[in-house]
């Protein structure tokens, strides 16, 4: 068995096309989706990624805004700049980079961020929402996770879905998706992590398996049931002198071993990657459209 790619760009590429009618219907009120990102310090993956967030806008045509602050910015700074950005009429989505520099507390930010405009789906009040089953912004790479099973006509329904991790970005949100009543979830859901028991065993129950742990190749081809479909959410840097950057990015699976035995697998890079920033452009224009209809 030759595992068929699950290819995140050609999924992605499939929901900005799904938003352009939307994004036109916007425009036509005189609304341009508005996206704010905001960058403290200097951390060169950090505005690799915001910039990256920057091109998708423009792709779009959609109005965006990036703010960057010295490290040195305090609390009480980042919680006005905030604040003033939940009043801006221009900005429909706000978005603050992590991770932010010892002095601030995350939470402390993200809770300050208006709901409506809380584009990664990290405040608790969507979070709640999330987990109640209702509408809402929900956090981009976890609903990234359920469009890509959903274009691949991969039901999760009846099915055992293992999550190998318990982060507050993607397996707890991921999880808790997906054992909704709802369409692409009514799955059985187990979250394991590094120090699950038995973890190997735990794994290959899966018919369906998340891998969302943060080490690279953790998932060896001895955890994966035989026709398995392997969603690996990690992203890797391990030093390699052949590339000319000095490094190159993998995933959590042995890839080349895991495929031979999986059913779908998704790559690293190309997997689930373009799909965060997909679902972050997504919850953008619906933003847009829930805080524009309000009034």
């Amino acid at each position: 068995m030759n595992a068929q790619l699950i290819e995140g760009k050609v999924v992605a590429k499939s929901v900005r096309s799904g938003l352009k009618p939307r994004i036109a219907a916007l425009k036509e009120r005189g609304v341009t989706p508005g996206l704010a990102t905001v960058l403290v310090g200097d951390d060169p993956a950090s505005a690799i990624y915001v910039n990256s967030k920057i091109k998708a806008c423009e792709r779009l045509k959609l109005h965006s805004e990036a703010i960057q602050r010295p490290a040195e910015l305090t609390q009480a700074e980042l919680l006005k700049l905030v604040s003033d950005l939940n009043e801006d009429k221009n900005i429909h989505g706000i978005l603050v980079q992590s991770p932010l520099p010892d002095q601030i507390d995350e939470l402390t930010v993200t809770l300050a961020i208006d709901p409506r405009k809380d584009v990664d789906g990290f405040h608790p009040f969507n979070v709640g929402l999330m987990l109640l089953g209702r509408p809402g912004l929900l956090p981009c790479t976890p609903h990234g996770i359920i469009k890509l099973l959903e274009h691949y006509e991969i039901n999760p329904a009846g099915k055992e879905v293992v999550v190998v991790g318990r982060s507050n970005i993607v397996g707890k949100p991921v999880a808790a998706i997906l054992q909704q009543k709802a369409k692409m979830a009514d799955a059985t859901v187990t979250v394991a992590h590094s120090r699950s028991k038995n973890l190997a065993d735990i794994c290959r129950r899966a018919d369906i398996l998340i891998a969302a742990v943060g080490r690279p190749a953790m998932i060896t081809v001895d955890m994966v049931q035989p026709g398995a479909v392997i969603i690996d959410v990690g992203q890797n840097r391990v030093e390699d002198s052949s590339v000319e950057k000095g490094y190159r990015v993998v995933g959590d699976v042995d890839f080349p071993q895991v495929q031979e035995v999986a059913s779908y697998i998704t790559p690293v890079p190309g997997g689930v990657g373009p799909m965060t920033i997909a679902m972050l452009m997504s919850n953008t224009v619906a933003a847009a459209e829930s805080i524009t209809s309000e009034g």
